[in-house]
């Protein structure tokens, strides 16, 4: 098979977002549920278990606790600018408390909770800012920054990230489903190559995921 440059219609990103179940951010779904409840509770443990042990982390991370509650029941706009009643928010603990774990933190709280508003671009600067390397947080941050870029029409940046995400989670629940995104990207600018490349992967590294049961209807596709 060669790469194709075969004559597309005309890109339609939102349209592509609809209509592709890769896209789970779209619509407030399984990814975006996993993606909370892997911050939530992954730097939830971090956060109020190791941070509490550092002096000058205590105080922000029990800003931390209080902004989890918003964040865990939707209220995403207290979440990120505070409540008048004490907490602050995750963008002023994000610029207060820079360079520490938990302002490293609140900007990953942060950039979920706009990606959740639908205000991508405000997302994908707080979700640039975040930095991790574990196989959890890291490309769970990743898969957001990626679905932001394709929500802004910068499929390369979103395809490339959401490999990025992949590679990094090295995992049957996440890389599959990262795979899958970035492939479907690479369908609709019409890199088919790239695309079956990045679906063969489900196929032969995360055979036993539940996305390899069904991804030879994706090769087939990008195939022809």
């Amino acid at each position: 098979m060669t790469g194709k440059n075969q004559t597309h219609d005309p890109l339609n990103v939102d349209e592509a977002l609809v209509s592709s179940e890769a896209f789970l951010l779209k619509n407030k779904n399984v990814l975006l549920g996993a993606v909370i409840a892997v911050v939530v509770i992954v730097c939830g443990f971090l956060g109020y278990k190791h941070f509490i042990s550092a002096p000058n982390e205590q105080k922000a991370s029990e800003a931390l606790f209080k902004g989890e509650q918003y964040f865990g029941s939707d209220e995403y706009e207290t979440a990120l600018n505070g409540d008048k009643q004490g907490f602050d928010g995750f963008i002023k603990i994000a610029d207060e408390f820079s360079g520490t774990k938990a302002g490293n933190l609140a900007n990953a709280y942060a950039g979920i909770c706009y990606a959740q508003l639908g205000k991508y671009e405000e997302a994908s600067k707080y979700l640039n800012q975040f930095s991790a390397d574990d196989q959890l947080v890291s490309p769970a941050i990743l898969g957001t920054l990626g679905n932001c870029y394709a929500h802004m029409g910068q499929l390369d940046k979103a395809a490339a990230t959401l490999l990025k995400a992949a590679d990094r989670a090295n995992s049957t629940s996440l890389s599959p489903v990262y795979l899958i995104q970035a492939g479907q990207i690479l369908e609709k600018q019409g890199k088919n190559t790239e695309a079956v490349e990045a679906y063969k992967q489900v196929k032969n590294k995360y055979a036993n995921s539940y996305q390899a049961m069904d991804i030879d209807k994706y090769i087939e596709r990008a195939s022809k």
